[in-house]
């Protein structure tokens, strides 16, 4: 990733367990990691490995999730007895961003959770990043969560980073579906917010296309991963869906993309992938509320 090329995407699943195991492989000084769920064992490993040969580990947990207690529990257990300095999230929300950074030069961004199962079976996104506002963001977001201190972000970070609940999330994706002049691409399975929801009618009205993708659209993966592309201009992929809860109560993360080979590499996916079903009729209904993919 040296010159231009200071960011790439991964979307195959066989790419992703390789991506993700480089990456904390690459650090030799300081690790960096936002977890919601972890049961993969090779990630655990490299964990691991990373922390015998002196790098020094942290790792931000979620204090809860749905049905998930035991499961966190022990894989709380299993990382600090290895070494890994670990904190449960107290800052009153759940935390779902999900990032990684590497010596405060690599991050990586992802909408999958780092388990068997999306590693491997799932429809998810994620972005490689060298950017310096990138890594330089994230750097501060783990640190002032791990803190629980408010974070502090420089206008180019905050170009990069839409963080949630509390840098305005909603204004940020609101903001950026008024961009659209000709086509809105979603992959969210949760869609519902009801003021984007209206915003997203604003633009069908005004003859923009919004498509949406169902889960028999990317079979035989499973829906997982979020995606917002604008036009062939910009992307936003990450952990923040567009629901009221994921945009007003959990720590969220997503990245804005802006880079036109990166913006294409999506539209592509979704032309090859997503596209064989997806609900263009949203854009042809003449009035009343939008319609969603189910």
């Amino acid at each position: 990733m040296s010159g231009r090329a200071r960011e790439r995407l991964v979307i195959a699943p066989r790419l992703r367990r390789r991506t993700i195991l480089a990456a904390v492989r690459s650090a030799q000084t300081r690790l960096a990691l936002s977890i919601f769920r972890c049961d993969d064992l090779a990630v655990l490993d490299a964990l691991a490995a990373a922390v015998r040969r002196g790098v020094h580990v942290q790792v931000l947990m979620t204090a809860r999730a749905r049905a998930a207690g035991p499961q966190l529990n022990t894989l709380h257990t299993w990382l600090s007895g290895r070494g890994i300095e670990v904190r449960r999230y107290g800052g009153g929300t759940k935390y779902h961003a999900k990032f990684l950074v590497a010596d405060e030069r690599l991050a990586v961004v992802t909408t999958l959770n780092y388990t068997a199962r999306c590693l491997t079976r799932t429809c998810d996104f994620t972005l490689v990043s060298r950017d310096a506002a990138v890594v330089s963001g994230l750097t501060e977001l783990f640190a002032a969560d791990w803190a629980l201190r408010p974070a502090t972000f420089t206008p180019a970070q905050r170009d990069r980073l839409i963080v949630g609940p509390d840098h305005g999330p909603r204004e940020r994706v609101a903001a950026l579906v008024d961009e659209a002049r000709a086509r809105l691409r979603i992959f969210d399975a949760k869609l519902s917010d009801p003021q984007i929801v209206a915003r997203l009618g604003d633009r069908r009205r005004a003859g923009v296309a919004i498509e949406t993708a169902s889960r028999r659209d990317v079979r035989p993966l499973r829906r997982h991963g979020k995606l917002l592309v604008v036009d062939d201009a910009a992307a936003v992929i990450g952990s923040l869906s567009l629901s009221a809860r994921s945009l007003d109560e959990r720590r969220e993360l997503a990245v804005v993309i802006r880079e036109p080979r990166l913006v294409a590499e999506l539209n592509a996916f979704w032309q090859t992938h997503a596209v064989r079903g997806a609900r263009t009729a949203v854009a042809g209904v003449p009035a009343g509320p939008l319609e969603l993919a189910s």
